[in-house]
């Protein structure tokens, strides 16, 4: 079928968007790579766009031989993993319950849980919930608090609501119970929206910080955005050199920008194994839902 002219003016149209879309997204972090790899020199003169100049690895060495930067980015990893598993864990918890039309309560608990997502005590009385469940300066409250998403749980139930039924019932009659079934079939069948939700739940705690800035007060145990943000906010240059121990300010920029990096890096490396599962459970998902 030959296109018109109109509909050839809409796919360059669309092209065109997403090429801005993809300059919009890559042009920063272009920047970010280029100042990090530059001369303090070069920084302070604003010579510094999307290529570095004089390709200088100081404030590389400085973060990879800095013990809070390296224990920051461990605690982080092992932190993403935990909060994975366990939010994987619980969404699965919540959502295959809810595929089973003769459930007691099955609506009362779809509605109670959908109305989280409008409704919101508020940051004070939460504030005051943590304190009293002793998870202030606690590990414990980057990972407990923010362990279910009703938006990705929602996602899960739609996409089990797709799978055929007769395997359900093919299955209980050969006596499987309800967790078998899940194990045996519902899983396997959910590899997509396992690997898009997990990749949605590790992204949102490897870039979280919000929590460890309000109910966190030990540096020890602070996420690598809790300590990229201490140092993208502080007061001036000066001061971040002199914490850091220079004092050049190009120099601190340099570490601002490769600590930048540190953080960003991970993820970009992780999402291209889990893009084609990514597609696919967005994809299924809604068509399902």
């Amino acid at each position: 079928m030959i296109k018109s002219k109109t509909a050839k003016l809409g796919d360059w149209v669309v092209v065109f968007l997403c090429v801005l879309l993809i300059l919009i997204c890559l042009l920063p972090l272009l920047n970010i790579v280029a100042r990090s790899l530059s001369t303090a020199t070069a920084l302070v003169r604003n010579e510094v766009l999307l290529w570095p100049v004089g390709w200088n690895l100081d404030a590389y060495q400085t973060v990879l031989k800095d013990a809070r930067y390296v224990w920051s980015l461990e605690w982080t990893a092992i932190l993403t993993v935990i909060c994975t598993i366990w939010s994987m864990f619980m969404t699965i918890l919540c959502a295959y319950p809810l595929t089973y039309d003769h459930l007691k309560g099955r609506r009362f608990f779809n509605t109670l849980i959908i109305l989280t997502m409008y409704f919101s005590a508020g940051l004070i009385p939460n504030y005051l919930l943590l304190k009293d469940l002793s998870l202030l300066n606690n590990p414990l409250v980057l990972i407990i608090p923010n362990c279910l998403s009703v938006f990705n749980m929602i996602i899960m139930r739609s996409f089990f609501y797709g799978i055929p039924e007769s395997l359900r019932e093919s299955a209980e009659l050969d006596g499987a119970g309800p967790v078998r079934v899940l194990v045996s079939i519902y899983l396997p069948l959910s590899t997509s929206v396992l690997a898009t939700l997990a990749l949605f739940y590790a992204v949102g705690r490897w870039n979280g910080f919000s929590d460890a800035l309000m109910f966190l007060n030990r540096r020890e145990y602070y996420p690598i955005q809790r300590l990229l943000y201490d140092i993208l906010h502080s007061s001036n240059s000066f001061e971040v050199s002199t914490q850091e121990g220079f004092t050049t300010p190009g120099l601190a920029e340099t570490l601002r920008m490769a600590t930048v990096a540190f953080a960003t890096v991970p993820v970009l490396l992780i999402y291209p194994w889990l893009q084609k599962y990514f597609i696919t459970g967005v994809t299924i998902g809604a068509e399902k839902g």
